[in-house]
C-alpha cells in the first residue's frame, strides 16, 4: 500500500509540475508580440507583422490575436500588412456589456481608424466571420474585400445541413472542459484525438495522412487554446451566438468575396458557407469534401486563394 500510495504522490507531483511549465509557457506565448491599442470603442488587443495590402484577421472560437496571426503569419511574405486582434473577451480585450457582432463589427473599424487605416480586407474564420459580415454590411467604405473561412453563419431551414447540430448537453460539456485550464491541458495529454474531434471538429484519422508540416499546424492550433481560462468570456459569447443565428442582408455585401469550408467540418459550416457566398454577388465559394474545421491539407490551396483575392482587391 505503501509503494501505491508513493506513486500515486509521485505522479501527482510530476503532473502538478508539468502542468505549471505548460501553462507558464502558454501565458508567455498568448501575450508574446501584441499590444493594447486605445480606441473609441474601448481597449482592443493587436499584433501586427507585414507591410503591404492591409488585413483585419478576425479568429475563431478558443483563439485570440495569437491564433489570427498564426494562421495568417505566412501572408506576410507576400505583401500583406496582417493586424491580428483579439475579440470581445479573450486575452486582453475586455467584454463590453454589447458583444453583439454588430457592436464587434464597429470595434473592428474603431481599431482601424487607431491604426490609421481606411480601408482593409477583413477576414473571419469560424466565430469571426460573424463581425466580419457585419463589418461589410455595417461599414462598406472600410472594406476592401472580405473572406469569411469555415464561418459560423446562418441558413435557411429548408436547407439541408452539412452536419447534426451540436446538442445542448455536448455544448454544456464542452464549455465546462473550455472552461478550466487543467481540464484541457489534461485532455491534451491524455486524448488529444478527441480534443481535435470534439473542440476542433476535425475527423483526427485525417492526420495520418496529414503532412508533418499540417499535422505540426494541428497540434499548435489546439494547445494555443491554452489558457483558456483568459478566453472563457468569449468562448460562452460564441456558444449563445451559434444557437441563435440569424439572417443577414448579405445583398448588401458589394466587395470582392471568398468563402472556404470543407463537407466533414463537424459544426457544420459547409452548406451555411454555400449559402452565404451564393447569397453574396459575384462571391467564390471554395468546397472541399475532406478537411474538417482546420481544413486538414488545404492550408496552401487557401492561403493561395486569399492572395489572390487580396491582390485583386489592390489593383485601381
Amino acid at each position: 500500500m505503501r509503494a501505491v500510495a508513493l506513486g500515486l504522490l509521485i505522479a501527482a507531483l510530476w503532473t502538478g509540475w508539468h502542468f505549471r511549465q505548460d501553462m507558464a509557457r502558454a501565458t508567455v506565448f498568448a501575450a508574446a508580440g501584441s499590444e493594447v491599442v486605445e480606441t473609441r470603442c474601448g481597449p482592443i488587443e493587436v499584433q501586427q507583422a507585414g507591410q503591404g495590402i492591409p488585413l483585419l484577421m478576425i479568429h475563431g472560437s478558443g483563439g485570440g490575436h495569437d491564433q489570427g496571426m498564426a494562421w495568417a503569419q505566412p501572408l506576410t511574405q507576400h505583401g500583406v500588412r496582417v493586424i491580428a486582434m483579439s475579440r470581445f473577451g479573450y486575452l486582453r480585450t475586455p467584454r463590453p456589456p454589447d458583444a453583439s457582432p454588430e457592436a464587434q463589427a464597429d470595434a473592428h473599424v474603431c481599431l482601424l481608424d487607431a491604426l490609421g487605416i481606411q480601408r482593409a480586407a477583413v477576414m473571419g474564420v469560424s466565430a469571426g466571420g460573424p463581425s466580419a459580415m457585419q463589418t461589410a454590411i455595417r461599414h462598406p467604405d472600410r472594406v476592401r474585400a472580405l473572406v469569411l473561412v469555415v464561418p459560423i453563419a446562418w441558413k435557411p431551414g429548408d436547407l439541408a445541413a452539412s452536419a447534426p447540430p451540436i446538442a445542448d448537453w455536448k455544448d454544456e460539456v464542452l464549455l465546462r472542459l473550455l472552461g478550466s485550464d487543467f481540464l484541457y491541458w489534461a485532455s491534451l495529454q491524455l486524448a488529444r484525438d478527441q480534443v481535435v474531434r470534439h473542440v476542433l471538429a476535425t475527423p483526427p484519422e485525417l492526420m495520418a495522412a496529414a503532412s508533418e508540416a499540417e499535422r505540426q499546424r494541428v497540434n499548435d492550433l489546439a494547445e494555443r487554446v491554452l489558457p483558456v481560462s483568459a478566453r472563457a468570456a468569449g468562448l460562452r459569447d460564441d456558444t449563445r451566438l451559434g444557437k441563435g443565428l440569424k439572417p443577414q442582408p448579405l445583398s448588401s455585401i458589394h466587395v470582392p468575396t471568398l468563402v472556404v469550408s470543407a463537407r466533414d467540418d463537424g459544426f457544420g459550416t459547409y452548406a451555411p458557407a454555400q449559402y452565404t457566398a451564393h447569397q453574396i454577388a459575384g462571391a467564390t465559394f471554395l468546397g472541399f469534401d475532406q478537411g474538417g474545421h482546420l481544413l486538414v491539407g488545404h492550408d496552401e490551396t487557401v492561403r493561395n486563394a486569399v492572395l489572390s483575392l487580396l491582390r485583386a482587391s489592390d489593383q485601381p
